[in-house]
């Protein structure tokens, strides 16, 4: 069941940040610890992959790319991102963006081979719910892959709720893992992925104290849950 305050609040926050040219930053600072997950999907060029919470599109237009003979699918709840999506990604044919809520995608049921979500689902209002319609679009032995940087294992990441305009969810692996169980997912795994790419002498961004607190969120890592739908 939707939450339209909870979607509007989400929806007009990431509008801004599309507008404010956010979004084409995310590549950089995602694309160290999204690359091992790709390689971990063992993606097939006919593959069908939906993108959750896809932003302006930089991990859609790189799925397209290793699917050449599939589909993708971006989905956001910020038509302002789905249309900076749109506008960067012209030359794919086997790519398109819609928007829409997690927990009620606009897709038919049993459709895609994988799907995944990159530093979005800690956002969405009802993690269950968009987790159980994940599975609902999923054809059998399609399989999830959620990564996040923003749970509860990772004490260095814990301020950023009060540094965000919007509501977040601080779970932990096993609460995510849970979601996955409940919603019909088997073989669900958890691990981390460790952030290799080099830490400034300086930090002076608001996330983060110092540095060495960059550093150590970095070396734990992120989370990645997946699971299969058997």
């Amino acid at each position: 069941m939707t939450n339209p305050q909870s979607d509007q609040a989400l929806r007009e926050e990431f509008n801004r940040w599309a507008e404010a040219g956010r979004g084409e930053g995310m590549e950089q600072e995602h694309l160290p610890i999204t690359l091992p997950v790709l390689e971990k999907m063992r993606l097939t060029p006919a593959d069908n992959v939906l993108d959750v919470g896809c932003g302006a599109g930089w991990l859609s237009r790189r799925l397209g790319k290793l699917v050449p003979q599939g589909r993708v699918v971006g989905m956001d709840i910020a038509d302002e991102m789905v249309r900076h999506a749109r506008r960067a990604s012209g030359d794919f044919e086997n790519l398109m963006f819609v928007t829409g809520e997690v927990d009620e995608i606009p897709w038919e049921p049993n459709f895609f081979s994988h799907a995944i979500s990159v530093e979005s689902s800690y956002y969405w209002p009802d993690p269950a719910a968009g987790i159980r319609e994940i599975f609902r679009v999923l054809k059998p032995g399609g399989s999830a892959w959620i990564l996040i940087n923003y749970y509860r294992d990772n004490a260095h990441c814990h301020q950023w709720g009060d540094l965000l305009a919007v509501k977040t969810h601080l779970l932990s692996a096993e609460e995510w893992s849970e979601f996955f169980r409940g919603a019909g997912f088997g073989n669900v795994q958890h691990e981390r992925i460790a952030d290799p790419s080099p830490t400034p002498a300086v930090y002076t961004g608001r996330w983060f104290r110092d540095a060495a607190e960059l550093r150590a969120f970095k070396a734990e890592g992120a989370l990645l849950v997946h699971g299969v739908k058997e």
